[in-house]
């Protein structure tokens, strides 16, 4: 899976237990869509990629290079990277929301398309979720806003 700063997902590839989560990390970049928010052409590749140690691979760290994407991702061996858990958390954050979902917590189907159709489900609604909160927030602080601008000074009792 991979998911923006703010643990929305935005890609998820549904895998046998034995593969290597390594071999998906291009097809997860590829699989990013486009991403409107500023004014201009929607950004379609990150500025860069937090990975563990299990994401470490010099082919894959070339790759990323050369689409002009940062690899932030621990070397196997070597000392973590101070801080990096505090990003990394993010994404186990996106994992647990999944797993709020109980038929995602245990894999009972044995077709990967039921699977794969159900975390998309739930991949919708966790962004659904995270839109109308932002909604909400930005309804609620607009009505502050107004009502702090409209009122200089206290009315008399």
């Amino acid at each position: 899976m991979i998911c923006d700063g703010r643990g929305t997902p935005l890609k998820v590839i549904t895998t046998a237990a034995n593969v290597n989560d390594v071999t998906q990390t291009l097809a997860l970049i590829d699989g990013i869509p486009p991403v409107a928010g500023q004014p201009g052409r929607p950004r379609r590749r990150p500025d860069s990629l937090l990975g563990d140690k299990g994401d470490d691979s010099n082919p894959n760290r070339e790759e990323l290079r050369k689409r002009r994407i940062l690899p932030v991702i621990s070397r196997k061996g070597a000392p973590n990277i101070r801080g990096l858990g505090k990003l990394r958390d993010v994404v186990e954050q996106t994992f647990a929301l999944l797993h709020q979902f109980k038929r995602l917590a245990v894999r009972w189907e044995r077709r990967t398309e039921l699977h794969a159709a159900f975390v998309s489900l739930a991949c919708g609604l966790i962004c659904w979720r995270r839109l109308k909160e932002a909604a909400h927030d930005r309804v609620t602080s607009s009505h502050v806003l107004a009502t702090w601008q409209g009122s200089s000074a206290p009315s008399p009792p």
